[in-house]
Order: C-alpha cells, then structure tokens, then sequence
C-alpha cells in the first residue's frame, strides 16, 4: 500500500491547484484597481544541479529566463509516470512548432537514479521522442534528488515500489516554475482541466517578461563570435589549452550585489551604474587572501578563505558590513605600518570608512580621528607614498557631484531584494553625464598625507596636485624613473592628467606634455611590462566613449569615431584616443599609444586585472566589461599576451564566456503594470500587455575583479564582483593539465619602506627570461588589494636571482638557485 507523505508545510497545496488561496487583491497604492494572480508567485524554485541524460550538468541556472515544467518519475515506473510523461509528450507535439517553443523547457527528474543512470535516461527519451534540446532527463545522488523532491519543490509526495522492490517516492504532480525562477503552480497530471490551465500558466509566465531587447537571453550572435575565436588559435604562440569553471556555487560565497533605484527600476544616466570593487588581503594572517565585496546596498560582506576553494562569511565577526551607507569601493593597506591590512571603504554621500586591523581579522572604525572620513562623491581609493617617509599616503579619487539633495528609498521586491529595511540613497541628477561641462559641479580630488598615529590631513593645495577631473580612478607610476612616484589621474570625461613627484616636494603638472593625447572616456588603469623589456607600460580602458551609441558585436573592436562627438560635449581640445590606450614606453622614456596595433580594444570596458593565467612569464589581461538595464548584454574579455607581440581574444577559447548555462541575463525588478507603475512600464516600452505584473530583465555584467590564487594549486583564478547579480567565482584548470609550469609568489616587507611595500618594483630572472612587476596593489576597478605578486615561470624550474628595488631607495638582490612553486617573502634590509 502506499504510504502518503504529506509536508505540513504544504498542506494548502495539496490538492494540487495553481490557485492559492488568495488571489485577488489591491495593486499598488491604489485601492481601486482589482489584480488577479494569474497565475500566483508562491516561492522561490530550489537552487539545483543535476546530470541530464547526455552526462552533462544541467539545473536551475539553465531554464533561467524560460518557463518550465518539471516532474519526478522513474523509467520503471508503472503506475502515475506513463501516464505523466504521455502528457509531456502531448504538450511538446502541440508546442514544438509554436514560436515560442524556444522559451519552454520541460524537466523529468528520476526518483530511481541507482537505476536510473544518464544512458538508461537517453533511452527513455529516444523511446519518449523527446526534444532532448527542450525536454531533459536528470539523475544525480539519491539524497539530493528526495531533498530537492521534498525540501525544494516540497511536494507532498507517494511511495511506490521500483522493480527491485525498493521504496521510491515521487509526486504525480506537474510543477510550473517560471521565467523568473519561482514556483507557480501544481498540476495534477491525471487531471485535463489542470493540463489546460498549465498550458495557459505557461504562456502567461513567457508574457510577464519584460525585455528591452528581443534577444536578450538568447544573442544571436554569441554563436558566431565564439566559433570565429576558435577559428584564430592558430596564431597563438603561448598555451591555451586550459580552462575557467564558474565555482561559485561550490566556493560557499553567497554574496549578491545590489543597486539603487537610480541604475535598476527608474534608470537614469548616472555614475550609480559604476558599480562597486572587491579587494582582497589577508585579513587574519593565516596566509590566505580572504575576500571582500562592496555594494551599494544591502552591506558590504567579508569571506575568510579557507584554503581548499571555499569561503565562510565572517562580516559580523569582522565588524566591516558598513550596511548603512551606500558603497563604491575598497582598498586595503597596512596604514600604520603594524603587519596586518587595514581598509578604507568609499561611499556616496556619507562619510569614507576607515577600519583598522587588529591583526586577527577584526576591525575597529577609527574614521572619525583619522581625517579621512571625507563625505561626497567618491571613487577609488589610492595609497601610496609619494614623500617616501614610511608611511602611505592617500590619494581619494573624487567623481563630482552627480547627484541632488533629493532622498529615495530603495525598492525592494522579491527580485531586488526581499528586505524591509529602509536604504535612501541620494537621487541622481537626469544631466549627470553632462555635469563635466559645469564647472559649479566639480569635485576636487584629494591628496592626505599620512602623519603617523592614524592621521591623515589634506595637502592637496599645500603640494599642487589639486585635481577637479570627472575621475573614477588613478595610479601612481615613476614615469621619469627617479624613484619618486608621480601619479596618473583618469579622467572619465576629457584629458588625462599626469603630476610629476618633484622629491616629495610638489607635483608638477606635465599632462599634455608627457601624454599629448589620452582616452576621452577612460575609466581603468593598470601600469605593468607588456613586452618584459623592463620597462613599465600603461594600459587604459575608456568605457565612456562607447556610450556614444549602440554598435553590433562585429565593431566592439573597433574605436569610436571623431564624429560621434560634438565638440561642445568634449570639452577639450579633441586630440584623444577613442577607445582603449596602451602606452608602451619607449627606450628613450617617452611612451607611444598601441592600442589597436597590439588588439587591446574592448567594447563597454571598466576595469582590468592583470596577471600570468597561463604562467608563461608574461601579463594577461581581464577587462571586465558590461552594461546592463535597459541595454543588450556584452562580453567579459580575456586577452592572452602572445609573447609580449599582441594580445590574442581568449574569453571564449578559455570558458570564461559564455557564462555558467550560458546565462546572459536575470530578473531586474517587478513591475505593477495594472496600477502605479504603469507610467514606468510604458517608458520601458511596455505596450499591450495582457498581464498584471511583469518583470523586467537586466542583462548580466561585471564592473570589477581581482586575480589571484584562490585555492593554493598555484595557478591563478578570477573573482568578480557582478552589478546587481552575485559573483563569479572563476577556478582555473592549469594546474591539472599536461603541461609543465613553475611560479614563483614574492611577499614584500618594507621596513625603511611603507611595511606593504607598495612602490617597491621585483624583477625575476631565470635562464629564458627577466619579468619587472610594480608592487602597487591595483588589482581591478575600484579596488586595491594587499597580496603577493605572482610570477609565472614557464618550464623555467629554478631562478636566478630576484632583485627588488624598493621605495625607500635601497636596492637588495636575491641570488639564486631560488627554489620554486612557493611563496618566497623578502624583507627590506635595515637602512646603512
């Protein structure tokens, strides 16, 4: 007999119905209009990842975006499950020649997987005449597959027998998940009347989709642009034969990145749509970069590494969630010189955050002493020691003022974020894009000089490096090779500025002199050896220029004509570089732009990280790259550096692109378009719908990231930080190929020298090759870390000698045979 096992939990859904309980009520604020449910919102889908029956994962990621329906049987099954998969096929002949077929995914899930193994699946469906492309069979562990049954769909479930005699429980209901990922109903599949209302629910899911652009989850040229990657590989001189894996669910990390209004539902041309950082240092000193993640909502959060992959969250312990304010970026450094990283994290509108360490990972806010607790529009957070005393110094990257005294509370609904808490946010001015061309808008950035004790004051006046550009960013760099760091400050709306460190003294300013021309729009900076001819190049990536309208994915290489813009927006003197700079310096110290000769154009680019992926000796590059609502989805770009000649498009050739189930975008937010956000819905280009609410899609995209070597196997993986979505947490396969590489990690200690080093530049040699880095802690957009520097050694298996020349002036060799695959940390010698 059959042994019913009813969830308590579920007791309202047992009869099976796609009606809950109440499914009429209010719209909005207004009262007088009358929504139905049709059909309703009950609960977020279970997270999953099973086997389909070719052997490949497939789950909960891959009908993202398409409605689904989904069973559980067994192929000896011969009771409910004839008769549930005899429905499945019915639907699929009557769907398969609709256009919308495309947007339907069915899902048959065995509850028998010791049986049920992916070969047995594949002859089920061929025996079914399943569309295995539309309708997938799964199998995986037997204890995933009854939590998912009763804990997931928690389906009131029946116990019947295998042919083996073994108890199997499964459901003969159907269950609806929709486009945006939550349970929208139960059918039961014995009934006819339930089958019709599923094919009517099916449909009304496909049409509570609002997207801005047709092909928003499904670009047709995706396709295209990955094969004709592929069909270039016989240009590549270095090794590619290694892949990324998106681990972020077996990495622990739960973070999501959230947004205010002003770059989600009610999106305005503004700086909130330049996201936030992710920085890492080693927090604890347990030898592990740990990882932190900056949003604008909701609290930044702190994940301890625990060395094997994975992360804990540690934020409450930590003290650093800083939820109250809305976040931009983070930059951690040992600012009192005491061994341990300490962090400054910038905000709009509220006071900057500075926590220090106390060495075990918990933070205290010493904000209010420390003189650096500036509250306006601030970007990136630069340190650095430009007076060589010791001590870092602070270089606060200010915006300008985009936004008004206007306060709006942030919407929060289930796509958003299902939160009842309150976070205001200040309104973006409608002209923020424009506001470079008013001078009463400006924000000056700063230069604090570190006093000692804790104490920074501003001497931006006092050395002449008052700055007023619309920037995002900056670098220090020793472009004269004096030893003393200038500094180069981007400008996201006209010229670049480039401020000589006159000893400590003064900056001079030398822009157009050094750098005749630069980006107009440019938005990220890193300063490394492209060529390993030991001189330092600087890469620059120019995410405004790109806005200047909508090209198609063959032209993302290309740059940005003159003409698109009219001198007035410019407001300059029109000698820029449209698109992407590389500044490779030149034997006599001047630098000349490359950009296109060695392919580093990118389209829709904000910042980059660098480092050796495939540890062959020289850079390569990660350019994340993205805009989301309302535009189509673009690409991350990975540039393998073949041999210091050019960069090689890689991003597909190494799995990073597509992305995991080839997602390109994710529910943005939720639309009342019977009531008070009809307006809002109408902008969107919303017309005619049939439907009471809709959800908007946000196409998926990546603002900043940070390379390093997350789980100690000696290659190096890829963090992102995501707008609006969670991260990606890119593991690399190097390590498990066939392939013989060596590294080498360098861990400064300064002592005459800030503690970090920071400044100091490492030059690695070996029998093949001589590799320069700068140890300056820019490790993507809106982000400085504290960690080691990686230098991929090739086939080399011992190195010669390391010299370091660190800030302070002093210059101290290694010699070798330096042993290799470990992490070697050198310390500054005591002053003479």
């Amino acid at each position: 007999m059959r042994t019913l096992i009813a969830l308590i939990l579920l007791a309202p859904l047992a009869g099976c119905s796609s009606r809950s309980p109440d499914s009429t009520g209010a719209s909005g604020d207004d009262a007088s209009v009358s929504v139905v449910d049709k059909p309703p919102v009950l609960m977020p889908a279970p997270d999953f990842v099973l086997t389909d029956q070719s052997g490949q994962d497939y789950g909960s990621d891959d009908i993202l975006g398409r409605a689904c329906i989904v069973n559980f049987f067994f192929t000896r099954c011969q009771e409910t499950c004839p008769l549930q998969t005899a429905r499945l096929a019915e639907l699929q002949e009557k769907w398969e020649s609709n256009p919308a077929w495309n947007e339907i995914r069915m899902i048959s899930i065995t509850v028998d997987p010791a049986h049920d193994t992916p070969d047995v699946l594949m002859d089920y469906a061929k025996a079914t005449n399943a569309d295995t492309d539309h309708w997938k069979f799964l199998t995986g562990p037997d204890d995933a597959i009854k939590e998912l049954t009763t804990r997931g769909f928690r389906l009131p479930v029946e116990e019947a027998e295998n042919a083996d005699g073994a108890s199997v429980a499964h459901s003969p209901q159907f269950v609806l998940v929709g486009p945006e990922g939550y349970i929208r109903g139960f059918y039961d599949s014995g009934s006819t009347a339930e089958i019709d209302q599923l094919e009517t629910d099916v449909f009304t899911t496909l049409e509570e989709r609002l997207l801005y652009h047709q092909d928003l989850l499904d670009p047709a040229w995706v396709e295209e642009r990955r094969d004709a990657q592929f069909g270039t590989t016989d240009k590549f001189s270095v090794f590619h034969d290694f892949g990324f894996f998106d681990r972020r669910r077996e990495s622990g990390i739960t973070f999501r990145n959230r947004i205010v209004d002003d770059a989600g539902r009610e999106h305005k041309p503004c700086h909130y749509d330049h996201g936030t950082g992710v920085a890492i240092a080693d927090v604890d000193g347990d030898g592990l970069q740990d990882l932190y993640f900056v949003t604008q909502v909701g609290g930044n959060e702190l994940w301890k590494n625990q060395g094997d992959g994975t992360f804990q969250e540690m934020t409450r312990a930590a003290g650093v969630a800083v939820a109250d304010r809305i976040g931009v970026s983070a930059s951690f450094a040992d600012i009192d010189n005491d061994g341990d990283a300490d962090l400054y994290v910038t905000n709009v509108r509220s006071p900057n955050v500075l926590f220090q360490n106390d060495g075990t990972g918990k933070f205290t806010d010493i904000s209010s002493t420390s003189g650096i607790d500036y509250s306006g529009h601030s970007s990136s957070a630069v340190f650095f020691d430009y007076n060589r005393d010791g001590r870092l110094d602070l270089f606060l990257v200010n915006v300008g003022e985009y936004t008004t005294d206007q306060t709006a509370n942030v919407v929060n609904d289930r796509h958003t974020g299902a939160d009842e808490r309150d976070y205001p946010y200040k309104v973006a001015n409608p002209d923020a894009f424009a506001a470079h061309l008013k001078p009463d808008r400006a924000e000056s950035s700063i230069l604090f000089e570190n006093q000692g004790g804790n104490r920074f004051v501003d001497v931006s006046s006092a050395v002449g490096l008052e700055d007023s550009s619309w920037s995002g960013d900056a670098s220090p760099l020793d472009v004269n090779e004096d030893g003393w760091p200038d500094l180069y400050v981007l400008n996201m709306q006209g010229h670049d500025e480039y401020y000589e460190n006159d000893e400590g003294r003064r900056f001079v300013k030398k822009s157009r002199e050094v750098f005749p021309a630069t980006p107009w729009g440019a938005m990220g900076i890193k300063v490394f050896d492209f060529d390993n001819d030991g001189r330092l190049d600087i890469y620059l990536t120019d995410m405004h220029t790109d806005m200047s309208g909508p090209v198609g994915f063959e032209k993302e290489k290309l740059k940005t004509p003159k003409e698109k813009f009219a001198p007035e927006m410019m407001n300059s003197d029109g000698n820029h570089v449209f698109g992407n700079a590389f500044f490779q310096k030149q034997k006599d110290g001047t630098y000349r732009e490359i950009s296109d000769r060695i392919n580093a154009e990118t389209y829709w680019p904000w910042g980059l990280s660098v480092g050796d992926l495939n540890a062959d000796g020289f850079e390569d590059v990660f350019v994340a790259g993205s805009m989301n609502f309302p535009f189509r989805y673009a690409i991350n770009s990975v540039l393998l550096n073949n041999e210091g000649r050019e960069f090689l498009d890689a991003e597909y050739i190494l799995g990073i692109e597509p992305r995991r189930a080839n997602r390109t975008a994710i529910p943005w937010f939720e639309l009342d378009v019977a009531g008070k956000d009809r307006p809002l819905f109408e902008a969107y280009r919303g017309r005619g719908a049939k439907v009471t609410r809709m959800t908007a899609w946000g196409a998926l995209g990546t603002r900043s990231s940070v390379i390093f070597d997350m789980d100690k196997d000696g290659d190096l993986d890829i963090i992102t930080n995501d707008f609006n979505s969670e991260p990606m947490v890119l593991v690399s396969n190097l390590a498990e190929q066939e392939h013989t590489f060596h590294y080498l990690k360098v861990d400064l200690t300064g002592n005459a020298s800030n503690r970090d080093g920071l400044g100091a530049l490492v030059t690695v040699r070996t029998e093949k090759q001589s590799c320069l880095k700068v140890n300056d802690g820019k490790s993507g957009y809106l982000s400085q870390s504290s960690c080691p520097l990686y230098f991929g050694l090739g086939p080399s298996d011992i190195v010669n000698q390391i010299e370091v020349q660190w800030p302070s002036g002093q210059s101290q060799t290694v010699d070798g045979p330096i042993a290799v695959d470990r992490l070697i940390e050198i310390t500054e010698p005591d002053a003479e």
